[in-house]
C-alpha cells in the first residue's frame, strides 16, 4: 500500500512505487464542472489510463454534476481507447454544465445512489473553486446521504457499509487562473497562447495606420491574463481589478500615450481585463477607456473583444503536460485516502506537483474577492500570492518611459557599467530578458551595454550603449537580435580583459546554453590573473536543449516544445484519411533527451528513445509489439514515436523507420519526419517571454547587489569570490544563484549533461498512458 505523499508543510524525503494492478476492484469517477479550459483532456485521459493501470475501474460522469444526478447514460465506464485521440482537443470530451439540481439535498441525493451503483467511492473533479467546494460539501454529507438511502431501502445496509466513506481529489481547471493555492491552472497557459496570438497579430496592422487598440481579456474577479499578457506583449497600459488605477488614470494614461507617440512610436496597446475597475469599485470599460483617448489624442483608437476565443483552440504543450501529471497524481492521491484524509487539491509549486488542502485554498481565493470588496488592494495583492505580485511589480517596472525612469525606488547603487550578451545558439526569450535587463539597468540609474555576436564581439570590443527605446518591441521576437556565437573564450583573456577595462564594465550578464556556462567558468577561473574578470557574472540559462546545469527551465525550450508538439498535430491530421500510420519524428536536444521525454508526454507519443535510457533491440522489437496490439485493437489507427537525436548510434532514426516499415506490415504504413530547426520556433511563447523577463530583472539585481558588497572606496569593484559568478536557474520551486564552479561537480562535459534530470521521472507517466509495461517511482 502506498505512503502518504509529503505535502509543501510535510516535507520528509520518502520513496514509493506503484506497480500495475496494485488496487485492483476500486472505483474511481471523474468529471468537469464549470467553465471548460484547454488541457482538461489531457487531464481525463491521464486519470482514465492511470487508473487502469493500477487497476481500478474508471467511470466517466458526463455533462458535471448534471449528469451525476441524471445518472444513467451519463455515468460511462472508460476504457484505454476510449481517451484516444484527444490530449490535443480543447474543450472537455465528456462535456460541462452549470447543475442548480446539485444544490439541492435531493439532488445530492440521487447522486449519491447514481454513485454506489456503480461503486465509485473515489471522485476526481477537475472544474473552479465552486465546483470543488461543492463536491467538498457533498464528501461531508455523504454518512448522511447513505443513512438516508438505508431508511428508504434505495440500498442495502451492507452497500452502505461497504461505501461508508467518499474521497475526492480535485484539480483547477480555469483559464483565468484565479485559485490561490496553485502557481498555474489548467487552461491558463493555452489562454495566454491566444491573447499573445491576438496582439502579435494585430500589431503590424496598428503600426501600419498608427493607431491605439484596447484589447479586453478574460478575467472577471481575477487580472492574471491581463498583467501577464502586458508584460509579455509590452502593452503600454493595463488594467487590473487587483489593483485599481488612481482616480486620475485618463491623464496617467495620455500623458504616457502621448510620450510614446511623441518618441516616434507608431502604435499603443491597452490590455483590460473584463473585470477592470477603479479604486471606488466602478468598471472601467473599454469604451470608456477609448473616448478618453479619441477626446484627449484625437488618436485613431479601436476595441477588440476576445471573448470566448481565450477558451479555443488546441491546449499548449505546458496545459498537455500539467494535465497529465495532474492527472497521474491525483489518482495517487486517492489512492492513498484514508477516512481521515482531507480533501486535496492537486497543485503546482515551482516545477513540482503537490497536493494541498482544498478547503485551505477555496477560503484564500474567497478572501481575495472579499478584500476587493473591502477596497484593500494591497492585501488582495498579497493573497494572489508572490508570483503575482513579482508580475506587477515587473510590469510597471518595465512599462515606465525614460522620463519616469528617472526615478530610483530600488535602493540599489546607480552609475555603473553593465554588459548583456549571448553564447550559443538562439533560443526564443533570449530578446525578452535583454530588453528587461536593459530596462532595470536604465531605471536604476546605470548604462546598459549590449555586445554583438558574443565572445567574438567581446574580443572585438563590438559594444553598443542600449537605450530606453533602443529594445522596444523586442520581447515578441524570436532569435538573438544581438547576435549570438558559440564560440569560448578559448585563451583570448588578454583581448576580452582589455575591451572590459576599455568599456568600465562593472558586470555582465550571459543569456545563453551550455557554452554560455563553460564561458563564465573559464573566466571565473582566470581571475587570479585578471582582475578586470572580479565583477559580478552570472548566466541565464536559454537553449532548447535544456540541457544547462543548475536549472529545470531553460529559456527556449517552452517555446521548441509548443513548436514540436504543433508539428505533430498536423503530422498526425495528415494521416485523417489513412488508416493504421505511425509516425517516427526525430527531435533536437543534444545529448539530452528533455525535447523527445516532455514532447512525447504532450503529444501522448507511445515511446520516446533519449540517450539517458538505456534501449536495445529487444526494447526497440517489445514497444513494436505493443504498438501492433494497439493497432489490431481497431479503434487506434495513429502511432507516433520520437527519438532524440543522438539517442544511440546505431539505432538511428532511419532503423526505427526501416524496422517499423518492415515488421509492421499488414498492420500499419510508416513515416519519418527529421524536424530540424524548426524547433527553435518563431515567436516566443508567454511562458518565455515572461520567464526570461522576470529572471532578467532578478539577475539585475542579483548584479546590483554583488557589486554593493564588493565596492572599493575609490568607486571599482572587486569581486573575486566563487559566490559573484553564478548561474541563476529554477532547482524545484525556487530561483537559486548557483556559484559555476560549484555547478562542476554536477555536470557531465562529455555529454554536455546536468546529472540532475527532474523530468526523467515523467517518463514512467508517459509509458504508462502508452500503455507500455511500467511502474511509478515517487520521489520527494
Amino acid at each position: 500500500m502506498a505512503t502518504p505523499r509529503p505535502t509543501p508543510e510535510s516535507p520528509a524525503k520518502r520513496e514509493y512505487t506503484i506497480e500495475p494492478g496494485s488496487h485492483k476492484g476500486k472505483g474511481i469517477a471523474v468529471f468537469t464542472s464549470g467553465g471548460d479550459a484547454q488541457g482538461m483532456n489531457s487531464a481525463l485521459r491521464a486519470v482514465v489510463r492511470f487508473g487502469l493501470f493500477i487497476g481500478c475501474k474508471v467511470f466517466f460522469i458526463r455533462e458535471g454534476y448534471q449528469g451525476m444526478v441524471d445518472g444513467g447514460k451519463n455515468i460511462q465506464e472508460a476504457t484505454w481507447a476510449s481517451v484516444s485521440g484527444i490530449i490535443h482537443k480543447g474543450g472537455t470530451m465528456i462535456g460541462s454544465a452549470r447543475c442548480m439540481d446539485f444544490k439541492e439535498r435531493w439532488g445530492r441525493l440521487k447522486a449519491a445512489k447514481n454513485l454506489i451503483d456503480h461503486g465509485v467511492t473515489n471522485l476526481v473533479v477537475i472544474g473552479g473553486d465552486g465546483s470543488l467546494t461543492g463536491a467538498n460539501r457533498f464528501r461531508q454529507e455523504w454518512p448522511d446521504l447513505l443513512e438516508e438511502l438505508v431508511k428508504t431501502e434505495q440500498i442495502t445496509k451492507e452497500l452502505s457499509e461497504k461505501y461508508s466513506h467518499l474521497n475526492i481529489v480535485g484539480m483547477v481547471g480555469s483559464i483565468d487562473n484565479d485559485f490561490c493555492g496553485t502557481d498555474m491552472t489548467i487552461g491558463t497557459d493555452s489562454a495566454l497562447h491566444r491573447i499573445v496570438e491576438a496582439v502579435d497579430a494585430i500589431t503590424p496592422t496598428a503600426s501600419s495606420h498608427q493607431r491605439t487598440f484596447i484589447m479586453e481579456v478574460m478575467g472577471r474577479h481575477c487580472g492574471y491574463l491581463a498583467l501577464v499578457a502586458g508584460i509579455v506583449t509590452e502593452a503600454d497600459y493595463c488594467f487590473i481589478p487587483e489593483w485599481p488605477p488612481e482616480t486620475n488614470w485618463p491623464e496617467k494614461l495620455c500623458n504616457k500615450l502621448k510620450y510614446g507617440r511623441d518618441q516616434g512610436q507608431r502604435l499603443n496597446i491597452i490590455i483590460v481585463a473584463e473585470g477592470a475597475i477603479d479604486r471606488e469599485g466602478n468598471a472601467i470599460s473599454c469604451d470608456q477607456i477609448k473616448q478618453v483617448i479619441v477626446k484627449n489624442l484625437e488618436q485613431d483608437t479601436r476595441v477588440t473583444v476576445l471573448g470566448h476565443v481565450q477558451r479555443g483552440g488546441a491546449p499548449s504543450a505546458f496545459d498537455r503536460v500539467l494535465g497529465c501529471r495532474m492527472g497521474a497524481e491525483a489518482v495517487m492521491a486517492l489512492m492513498d485516502a484514508t477516512p481521515d484524509t482531507e480533501p486535496c487539491v492537486v497543485s503546482l509549486a515551482g516545477n513540482t506537483a503537490i497536493r494541498v488542502p482544498l478547503m485551505e485554498c477555496v477560503l484564500k481565493t474567497q478572501e481575495v474577492a472579499k478584500a476587493m470588496a473591502d477596497k484593500n488592494w494591497k492585501l488582495a495583492v498579497e493573497l494572489r500570492g508572490r508570483s503575482f505580485q513579482r508580475n506587477l511589480d515587473t510590469y510597471w517596472m518595465l512599462s515606465k518611459n525614460k522620463a519616469s525612469s528617472k526615478m530610483l525606488s530600488s535602493g540599489l547603487p546607480s552609475g555603473f557599467n553593465l554588459a548583456v550578451f549571448h553564447i550559443g545558439a538562439p533560443a526564443c526569450g533570449m530578446n525578452a530578458s535583454v530588453r528587461s535587463f536593459v530596462r532595470n539597468c536604465l531605471a536604476n540609474g546605470n548604462r546598459a551595454y549590449g555586445v554583438h555576436n558574443g565572445i567574438e564581439g567581446l574580443v572585438e570590443g563590438d559594444f553598443e550603449e542600449l537605450t530606453w527605446g533602443h529594445v522596444n518591441g523586442w520581447v515578441v521576437q524570436g532569435g538573438a537580435l544581438l547576435g549570438t556565437k558559440r564560440t569560448l573564450p578559448n585563451g583570448k583573456f588578454d583581448r576580452i580583459a582589455d575591451q572590459l577595462k576599455k568599456f568600465n564594465i562593472h558586470g555582465l550578464l550571459i543569456i545563453g546554453g551550455f557554452e554560455a556556462f563553460q564561458a563564465v567558468l573559464e573566466l571565473a577561473e582566470q581571475r587570479d590573473k585578471y582582475t578586470e574578470f572580479c565583477i559580478p557574472m552570472v548566466v541565464l540559462p536559454a537553449t532548447i536543449s535544456n540541457n544547462v546545469p543548475g536549472t529545470d527551465f531553460s529559456l527556449g525550450a517552452d517555446t521548441a516544445l509548443n513548436e514540436i508538439s504543433e508539428i505533430c498535430d498536423r503530422i498526425r491530421q495528415s494521416a485523417q484519411g489513412t488508416k493504421r500510420r505511425v509516425f517516427i519524428i526525430e527531435t533536437m536536444g543534444g545529448y539530452c533527451g528533455y525535447l523527445a521525454t516532455m514532447a512525447g508526454l504532450a503529444g501522448g507519443a507511445d515511446a520516446a528513445y533519449i540517450y539517458e535510457e538505456n534501449f536495445g533491440i529487444k526494447d526497440l522489437l517489445q514497444d513494436l509489439e505493443v504498438m501492433k496490439a494497439k493497432m489490431n485493437d481497431g479503434r487506434i489507427e495513429r502511432g507516433l514515436i520520437l527519438r532524440n537525436e543522438k539517442a544511440n548510434t546505431n539505432y538511428t532514426t532511419d532503423f526505427i523507420f526501416s524496422l517499423y516499415s518492415e515488421e509492421g506490415k499488414g498492420v500499419f504504413s510508416a513515416r519519418k519526419n527529421v524536424l530540424g530547426h524548426m524547433q527553435q520556433g518563431g515567436y516566443p511563447s508567454p511562458f518565455d517571454r515572461n520567464m526570461g523577463t522576470k529572471m532578467a530583472a532578478k539577475a539585475h539585481n542579483w548584479i546590483m547587489e554583488t557589486i554593493r558588497s564588493n565596492l572599493k572606496s575609490d568607486g571599482s569593484v572587486l569581486a573575486s569570490s566563487r559566490h559573484s559568478a553564478c548561474l541563476l536557474g529554477m532547482r524545484t520551486r525556487h530561483y537559486e544563484f548557483q556559484p559555476v564552479q560549484d555547478l562542476q561537480e554536477e555536470t557531465d562535459f562529455n555529454t554536455r549533461l546536468w546529472k540532475r534530470q527532474w523530468w526523467k521521472n515523467q517518463r514512467a507517466i508517459m509509458n504508462i498512458l502508452a500503455k507500455h509495461d511500467s511502474s511509478y517511482v515517487v520521489e520527494n
